[in-house]
């Protein structure tokens, strides 16, 4: 088995061999966030294994937190969008964050924020200076995150090939992979894979709710198409998505419910995984205080602002304190409630490495917001996990944790103390959660090519093959009344009503045929 992993990973590498030379690629980050983080990982993978790549990314922005500095290998081009551009935009992003943490998020106040996105994918599209340099550096290759529509515009005007990654789970965008609504959910339904006939109207509804709200955030981005593109070659969003040579996905079966995909989808689930380090001293004496306890870690990703939730501080803390276990809570000092004395067994820190953390024996549990880069990481290192989702993709993530027993989930504004605290104890106590999340590390671990290894060997193979024509199905070329077989259904509907018809017709003749015989006899 080991020597038939190691032929198959030979051969599926070889294209990177058989290259005559370096790549010169570019990677698009427009938001920050855990999007950069993981844009920023695909490039140093990509400039490890030979090529020479430059990311471009938006300096500072609402969705930038003060991350780790880090020397990067690879060439990096930051620009800034105008002052009052990012003043307000963090208005409005701050805004958004804190209605949804109150319970109140809605759909308009994600457009508003995307309406931002669009005026500084305006401002950056007028940066003739950058656009230059980019379009005189000939790029082989363009890398780029979906959260943004931007990075698509970019591609387009550079007249590149590109490859996107969708940093989510399935069902955010609408890329032309097959949806059978009997059992693939919706974005934002809430649904799993097994659905009862309630569950599958639902299902059926929300479909045309999410195709409605694709064409309202698509939209958004006209007039910078309109400006910057001329009149006769504007791009068509949703067709831009359809032109992506190869789709890379942030996740996998270890956590997605099993669906169809195409030929040019490849998941690459684990991305962030690096090497595992010790971790800090200090942390490791905190550890080390608690025995076969062990220890709780928290953390709820790279934007969200706790600063808006302090009552939900207090309720979680409240719980934590109740614990036989030490808790390690990733929180800036600086938000902490000035009321609230820390009990011995927290500990909260700035900055913590959460990768080394969830591989550490003593690791009991993982309270998350749901983000899918934590929730992969979780399930690589086994960890079972106790949610509360905020925004975006998170309730679905945790959707499919509590379906696949991978651990449990509570809407913030449902959070105590007393209910918190049982649902930790619960989760750690209950080794039911634990053996699921580890068999799923086993299923994540156990593939015959690790995601770094897909992604850098996908990238040379559509290198060295100039293109995934080989890989899209015609459906991508064809009209939508071709591709649901509209025109068919109508000439079978026609061919039946007029076979009818005509039938009725000569039954009609054959009708009165009899009856004038009748007639005939009787005179």
């Amino acid at each position: 088995m080991a020597g038939q992993r190691v032929l198959l990973l030979v051969g599926f590498l070889l294209s990177g061999v058989l290259l005559s030379e370096a790549a010169k690629i570019l990677t698009v980050s427009t938001v920050g966030g855990s999007h950069y983080l993981l844009m920023d990982r695909v490039s140093q993978i990509l400039q490890d294994h030979g090529h020479n790549i430059t990311m471009l990314n938006h300096k500072r922005g609402p969705f930038m937190p003060d991350f780790k500095k880090e020397e990067k290998s690879y060439q990096v081009i930051s620009w800034l969008a105008p002052e009052d551009h990012q003043r307000e935009f963090k208005k409005s992003f701050d805004f958004f964050l804190e209605e949804t943490l109150g319970g109140r998020g809605n759909f308009e106040n994600l457009l508003k924020v995307l309406e931002y996105l669009a005026l500084q994918c305006h401002h950056f599209l007028r940066r003739k200076d950058i656009m230059d340099s980019l379009k005189n550096e000939n790029f082989d290759m363009v890398i780029v995150e979906t959260f943004d529509y931007c990075p698509f515009l970019i591609a387009e005007k550079l007249s590149k090939p590109f490859v996107a990654i969708l940093s989510t789970s399935f069902g955010s965008l609408e890329f032309g992979l097959p949806i059978p609504l009997s059992y693939v959910p919706v974005f934002r339904s809430l649904l799993t894979d097994h659905m009862d006939f309630w569950g599958r109207v639902k299902n059926f509804l929300m479909f045309f709710s999410f195709c409605r709200r694709q064409w309202h955030m698509q939209s958004i981005f006209d007039n910078a198409i309109k400006e910057h593109f001329p009149e006769g070659s504007r791009p068509v969003l949703s067709h831009l998505l359809l032109k992506a040579e190869l789709w890379f996905i942030n996740s996998d079966f270890a956590f997605d419910f099993a669906r169809p995909l195409l030929p040019n989808t490849v998941y690459v689930g684990g991305l962030m995984e690096k090497p595992i380090k010790p971790v800090p001293q200090d942390l490791e004496n905190f550890i080390a205080n608690f025995g076969d306890a062990g220890f709780v870690l928290v953390a709820f990703g790279s934007t969200l602002n706790t600063q808006q939730s302090q009552e939900v501080l207090k309720k979680m803390h409240s719980a934590f304190s109740h614990l036989p276990q030490g808790v390690i809570w990733k929180c800036q000092s600086s938000h902490w409630p000035k009321d609230v004395r820390l009990a011995t067994n927290v500990k909260i820190v700035d900055w913590l490495p959460q990768s080394d953390l969830l591989a550490h024996p003593s690791i009991r549990l993982f309270v998350t917001h749901g983000g899918q880069n934590s929730v992969m990481e979780a399930i690589r290192h086994g960890v079972p996990m106790v949610g509360l989702p905020v925004n975006g993709d998170q309730h679905g993530n945790m959707v499919r944790v509590v379906a696949k027993n991978y651990g449990v989930s509570i809407q913030l504004n449902q959070v105590t103390a007393d209910t918190l605290t049982l649902m930790l104890k619960q989760v750690i106590e209950d080794k039911r959660y634990k053996s699921a999340v580890a068999a799923a590390s086993v299923i994540l671990r156990s593939q015959p090519l690790s995601p770094a290894q897909r992604l850098v060997g996908w990238i040379d193979h559509i290198l060295q093959t100039q293109g995934a024509a080989h890989l899209k199905p015609y459906a991508f070329q064809q009209p939508w009344h071709e591709q649901y077989l509209i025109d068919v259904f109508v000439f079978l509907l026609g061919l039946t009503l007029g076979t009818v018809w005509l039938c009725g017709k000569l039954l009609g003749v054959v009708v009165r045929w009899l009856r004038g015989a009748r007639k005939v006899k009787k005179t």
